[in-house]
């Protein structure tokens, strides 16, 4: 399967949800490929980083990334593509490249029509590659609060599916990133059971 994490926003934390999202299936015997499209490298830093090479991370921030992924993917079970923000004939490749784009949402109406912009684009691929699945996350949710239960509602009206598990607001996701890690090396703490959770609602998708 190949998963592209995308949005128009930058911030959104599509990198930190690419990153563990490819830990959390190379922890289950897949054999992953992480690309890193940003050409802002963010993955491609954090794996300099990395305290064990467990899944493989390229840079390319090519808008041929359609044109090339058969090749890209032919060693691995799933591939997980880093997008960058902002429309971009990059982005467009990559969706084109995917079979589930994944938008990260923080709890923001500016979140919210960024994420419309991103479900234009991919029904825009629709066209070309109607097998294309789309579904949104919520993402660096606070708990207990107003905004972060009428975010659901709002992404409602955008017509895509919106997953069942969020992701909290947690600063064990940044120490990790610090220190070339990830939150699932403490497999029992909230965070890595949102992930856990998160990976096993989204291979559901396929």
């Amino acid at each position: 399967m190949i998963y592209a994490f995308l949005n128009q926003k930058g911030g959104v934390g599509k990198t930190t949800l690419s990153i563990h999202t490819a830990a959390e299936l190379s922890g289950r015997g897949r054999r992953v490929l992480l690309i890193d499209a940003d050409p802002q490298g963010s993955s491609l830093a954090w794996s300099n980083y990395r305290e064990k090479a467990n899944f493989t991370v390229v840079g390319m921030p090519k808008a041929t990334i359609h044109k090339e992924i058969d090749l890209l993917a032919q060693d691995y079970d799933d591939v997980v593509i880093d997008g960058p923000p902002r429309v971009t004939e990059l982005a467009r490749s990559i969706i084109l490249s995917a079979d589930i784009v994944v938008i990260p949402v923080q709890p923001s109406p500016m979140d919210v029509w960024a994420a419309a912009e991103t479900v234009d684009l991919v029904r825009e691929a629709q066209v070309y590659k109607p097998e294309i699945k789309c579904c949104l996350v919520i993402n660096r949710k606070i708990t207990n609060t107003a905004i972060g239960r009428d975010v659901r509602d709002a992404l409602a009206e955008l017509e895509v599916p919106v997953l069942k598990n969020d992701i909290g607001q947690r600063v064990a996701f940044a120490e990790s990133a610090a220190s070339g890690s990830t939150v699932l090396n403490q497999k029992l703490s909230k965070a890595a059971r949102e992930i856990i959770k998160f990976v096993n609602e989204l291979r559901r998708l396929k």
